[in-house]
């Protein structure tokens, strides 16, 4: 049988692959080239690293997330172009950084935080204002 903390843990990452999942599918939708499948690796990536730093490094648990929220950010740029029609991907580097922010909360076990937030980010990434 499965000890209570393997299933907490496997819960997490379940509930990470579908929270980002959630929110790469606007980007999906709207033809974006990080979607779904992106998000959903983004949270979990997070979420693992997460969880294997409260495990294994207690400690310095702190620097982990420090680490996946520095490499997010190089991820992110990534996603940003510049052209003469202005500046394209901020969205999506903004959904890959508080998706990771998602995975971060999963990993430490606040459900509602990752919950709320992932239901705010898509409230947000469908919104379509225009003036």
């Amino acid at each position: 049988m499965l000890s209570s903390t393997l299933v907490d843990q496997i819960l997490r990452l379940l509930l990470a692959a579908a929270m980002g999942a959630l929110i790469g599918l606007e980007r999906d939708l709207k033809k974006k080239p990080a979607g779904i499948r992106t998000h959903m690796l983004v949270c979990l990536g997070a979420c693992i690293y997460t969880l294997i730093s409260v495990s294994e490094f207690p400690l310095d648990s702190a620097r982990i997330a420090a680490g996946i929220v520095a490499g997010i950010g190089f991820l992110g740029a990534g996603a940003i172009i510049g052209s003469q029609d202005g500046v394209h991907g901020l969205t999506t580097a903004a959904g890959i950084w508080v998706t990771a922010a998602v995975g971060l909360a999963l990993g430490t076990g606040s459900y509602v935080i990752a919950a709320v937030s992932t239901l705010l980010v898509v409230v947000t990434l469908f919104i379509n204002i225009e003036i």
